[in-house]
């Protein structure tokens, strides 16, 4: 299951406390089976602190991934500090990788970057055989549609 958060709510002083509380309560439910998506996008003040929460919810089981992947400011940042096991790129370089060949530039590099630091990625917005071709060739094996 996965469940999109903002920056500023894994900021909270009480998110692990709050989050523990909610699996508590849905004992049928594992934590394992649960993945809390960042936007690559939101301004993460400390980012010392959101890598602390986010390996706090790791030792409870709880995965991450950085969604709209490429599209921040800070890609190369967030990888190396947030310990997110998935990459999920966005929508926007996967839609015109066909026909823009800087878009497929940016495809092959993140999936260079991703390689390196052993991270797991998403390809969001396949629709269409095309874009899944291409994209296993390119080393992405899991697609996401609209």
């Amino acid at each position: 299951m996965s469940i999109n958060i903002t920056a500023l709510e894994l900021q909270q002083s009480q998110f692990v406390t709050n989050l523990q509380s909610m699996i508590d309560a849905h004992p049928h439910i594992s934590p394992t089976d649960i993945e809390l998506e960042i936007l690559e996008t939101s301004a993460l003040e400390d980012i010392e602190q959101v890598s602390d929460v986010m390996r706090q919810c790791q030792n409870i089981g709880i995965s991450f991934a950085l969604d709209d992947f490429g599209t921040g400011y800070s890609s190369l940042k967030y990888l190396k500090h947030l310990p997110a096991a998935v990459l999920k790129i966005d929508r926007s370089f996967v839609r015109d990788m066909l026909q823009d060949p800087d878009d497929l530039a940016i495809l092959e590099g993140i999936m260079g970057m991703s390689n390196a630091f052993r991270r797991t990625v998403v390809a969001e917005g396949v629709e269409q055989t095309d874009h899944g071709t291409l994209l296993i060739q390119l080393g992405c094996e899991l697609a996401q549609g609209t």
